[in-house]
């Protein structure tokens, strides 16, 4: 992935959290997810007829469904209604980067890939880096913290949503893709704003953050991401959020004045070793040559191969 694509997906991913926080604590957070999908669904719709671009169809399209019913209704619906529980920034972006260990684990159960011994270590550093960014809520919290449900939820939409993408979605448009995933999205967010309160707090600063969030997130940041999982897979993408969550602290930091306790610190550098230990694992082997030319043993064998077929009279050898 070239650096250019990987920081863009970085920041703007990471600049979600804390315009997410703005939003939630100026509205509603379905009030807020209604304007989210709607304006970014009718952007990104305008965008890829523009460039008319294709849009998926017969089973495709209900794939696409699937991916952004997972990707963005399960995911933001469960991560707003835990800010707006008291979670915060920094902590709902570090159980969201454990997005790459559970990829490799859906992507092992589903996808046939094979997990190795770095990649189980990753997912065992993954659950202590969990473990250990929560521990301030599991300890004070009497019972089952429904902060933390909430962000498993929005963990398992994602990293299912990739796999799944990726399985099933992979020569899909991004600008099409993006704009229906938001466009189903809404489908939920509707339905759950009717049954909850739609009320707004602040107006201005509502209308800064859903200005911020459409534009920046919802629409560049997911665009990019889904382009990034098309063009070089779920597992590279993710391991992106060895990084995102250090950015989404930062900015937590300078723009709402939340600093990450002890527990989410340990956790960062936790989620991040995990991460990288996962990407180290999920390396395909590469077939390399060196500098004079040495091609390895089973290529040459299939040069000799294909050889020895031109020398018998293959057809195909002929015309070469």
């Amino acid at each position: 992935m070239p650096l250019t694509t990987a920081s863009a997906v970085t920041f703007l991913y990471a600049l979600g959290y804390p315009i997410g926080v703005l939003a939630v604590t100026a509205m509603t957070p379905m009030a807020a997810l209604v304007l989210r999908f709607g304006l970014a669904a009718t952007i990104l719709a305008i965008w890829a007829a523009l460039a008319k671009a294709p849009w998926p169809r017969g089973a495709q399209l209900g794939h696409v469904v699937v991916v952004g019913l997972l990707i963005q209704a399960v995911q933001f619906c469960c991560l707003y209604e835990a800010v707006q529980l008291g979670s915060p920034a920094v902590l709902c972006a570090v159980v969201v980067a454990m997005n790459p260990v559970a990829t490799a684990i859906l992507a092992a159960v589903f996808l046939g890939e094979p997990l190795g011994r770095q990649r189980v270590a990753a997912l065992a550093l993954g659950v202590v880096a969990v473990l250990a960014a929560c521990a301030k809520r599991l300890t004070s919290a009497q019972g089952l913290d429904p902060v933390i449900v909430l962000l498993g939820v929005a963990l398992l939409g994602l990293s299912a949503g990739g796999v799944y993408q990726q399985r099933f979605c992979a020569g899909v448009d991004f600008r099409t893709m993006s704009a229906m995933h938001n466009a189903v999205a809404l489908i939920p967010a509707t339905m759950l704003a009717l049954l909850t309160p739609f009320t707004v707090h602040d107006v201005r600063q509502a209308a800064v953050a859903v200005a911020g969030m459409v534009l920046l997130n919802a629409t560049l940041a997911v665009s990019l991401y889904v382009r990034a999982i098309n063009m070089h897979g779920a597992a590279a993408v993710a391991m992106l959020f060895a990084v995102i969550p250090a950015v989404a602290g930062l900015l937590s930091w300078l723009m709402l004045g939340q600093r990450p306790d002890f527990g989410v610190g340990i956790g960062l550098v936790l989620g991040g070793l995990a991460c990288w230990l996962n990407s180290r694992g999920a390396r395909p082997p590469r077939a390399t040559t060196d500098n004079a030319g040495y091609v390895p043993e089973p290529k040459m064998a299939a040069v000799v191969d294909q050889r020895t077929q031109v020398s018998c009279g293959s057809p195909s050898g002929a015309r070469g």
